[in-house]
């Protein structure tokens, strides 16, 4: 593996502070394609992310980001539904969060591990 410059870790500290300080949710919308896992987990923590800007970070291929989406209080339920895995053999850590916050919210699962549907 290449060993980053100086130049470029102090560009992914500036990007790290600038996920972690931003004030708005538009201004989240950079980090979703940062090249820097962490940089995007830590966008995703941001205390003003809004349940849209969530959902996005919710697609990230990388489990640590979706989960940080899952703890963020402004996750929709929404979000958090599509985050659970309907393969039993496939479900992971996101997938228990996702189901223990929507427990937390009063959704009740089934036998098969997934949400009822209100009746």
């Amino acid at each position: 593996m290449v060993k980053k410059t100086a130049e470029q870790k102090a560009a992914e500290a500036l990007r790290y502070i600038a996920a972690k300080g931003a004030a708005d949710p538009g201004d989240l919308e950079p980090f979703l394609t940062d090249t820097n896992q962490s940089i995007r987990a830590v966008a995703a923590t941001n205390p003003h992310a809004d349940a849209e800007i969530l959902d996005r970070f919710a697609n990230d291929k990388f489990w640590g980001v979706r989960l940080q989406v899952v703890s963020h209080a402004n996750v929709s339920q929404a979000t958090l539904r599509r985050l659970l895995e309907p393969d039993t053999p496939k479900r992971g850590v996101v997938h228990h969060a996702a189901r223990a916050k929507l427990e937390e919210r009063g959704v009740v699962f089934g036998a098969e591990g997934m949400p009822e549907e209100a009746a």
